[in-house]
């Protein structure tokens, strides 16, 4: 599991904490499998954009490395980037994964929403 940076980051990009984002255990587990099989990239891409049933989704991939601007939060054993935008929409959630049949996958928990949709994949603030 990762607790701090693999390789030096770029000039620009800043280290957050789970004040930020947290991934729990399980999503740092499931990422750590996603990021072998998928060999894209060792950081997790979260971010928000105009979109969904509610107004704003959230966008997930994965990445080589992060750009200028971007803040990186190591949590859960993974390494998670946020741009400083989606950064006002994110603050304080915390994405979490469950392996249930019904209801399972990544499920973000995040306390700026005023409302989601019914699948969590948007939101409005």
């Amino acid at each position: 599991m990762i607790s701090s940076p693999t390789t030096e980051l770029p000039d620009g990009v800043r280290v957050g904490d789970e004040r930020l984002i947290k991934l729990t255990d399980s999503a740092g587990e499931k990422l750590h499998q996603l990021i072998a099989r998928e060999n894209k990239g060792e950081y997790l891409r979260v971010a928000i954009t105009g979109g969904g049933c509610n107004g704003l989704s959230y966008k997930m991939k994965f990445v080589t490395t992060p750009k200028k601007g971007d803040i990186v939060v190591y949590s859960g054993g993974a390494q998670a980037v946020v741009d400083s935008k989606s950064a006002l929409y994110i603050k304080g959630t915390t994405l979490d994964y469950s392996d249930k049949m019904v209801g399972g996958g990544f499920k973000f928990s995040n306390p700026n929403a005023a409302s989601s949709c019914s699948c969590g994949e948007s939101f409005s603030v």
